[in-house]
């Protein structure tokens, strides 16, 4: 007789593994971590992980499956709301992925310190791939629809959607890169001045891809970037207090 499986077992299983194996990822990165790690981490056996999974990658592709999948649900709603203008759909899609990172403020932060490792380099490519193969579709629709309003110009709206994300990450690894080095120096100000300035000219440069008006689009304040630093400063304060007292036991 073949054996029944329980569909919510089976996926309750599956994601603890899914989990764990995101812990590891950014404890470690991804070079790093191994599959006896995972079964160390959650106390299995060898068999119980292959039941579910046939390989390291098979975990990767799984974990960046369930990225896009969350990433996904949340924009969907902007994009079918026959009430918002495209304008309105481009800044909500923005505003919408804000407000996700603000949610998980702190996890972002900390992440962030292993997130851009060379152990990691392997996820952070194909997490950025994924990412742009699920939303470059559903940026080229709201281009669409600017085109049909008369509110974007541009003679490119089938590429416009890579376009857009690639000013997307850029400006995302530049306002990473410019948070983390808050540790190192002590100028907070001009820091804040510089996420800001970064992130007015990255929204210009996209409208002007898009043929969009000159302001059309929401540029952060010196406000909204303290709550990142804020955030930043007591992610480090805590990493400082984990480390003193991983020495102080060991």
């Amino acid at each position: 007789m073949a054996r029944t499986v329980n569909k919510q077992d089976h996926a309750r299983k599956r994601d603890e593994i899914l989990d764990a194996a995101m812990k590891l990822i950014f404890a470690k990165g991804y070079e790093r971590m191994t599959v006896q790690d995972i079964l160390a981490d959650l106390r299995i056996s060898s068999g119980a992980f292959y039941h579910y999974f046939d390989s390291k990658p098979a975990v990767l592709e799984a974990f960046i499956e369930r990225i896009r999948e969350e990433s996904e649900k949340p924009l969907l709603p902007i994009l079918h709301d026959p009430r918002l203008s495209a304008i309105q759909k481009l800044q909500g899609f923005f505003d919408t992925l804000d407000r996700l990172r603000i949610e998980r403020q702190a996890e972002v932060v900390s992440l962030g310190r292993v997130w851009y490792t060379d152990e990691n380099a392997i996820v952070r490519q194909k997490v950025e791939e994924a990412v742009f193969k699920q939303r470059a579709p559903l940026l080229t629709e709201i281009v669409c629809q600017g085109l049909q309003e008369g509110v974007f110009t541009t003679a490119y709206p089938d590429q416009s959607g890579e376009v857009i994300l690639s000013l997307l990450q850029g400006m995302g690894n530049a306002h990473a890169r410019l948070l983390l080095s808050l540790e190192k120096e002590s100028d907070e100000e001009r820091i804040i001045e510089e996420i800001a300035a970064t992130h007015a000219a990255y929204m210009e440069a996209i409208e002007r891809v898009l043929g969009a008006p000159p302001n059309s689009l929401c540029r952060v304040d010196a406000e909204a970037v303290k709550v990142w630093t804020r955030t930043g400063e007591e992610s480090s304060r805590m990493t400082a207090v984990i480390k003193t007292e991983r020495r102080a036991v060991s």
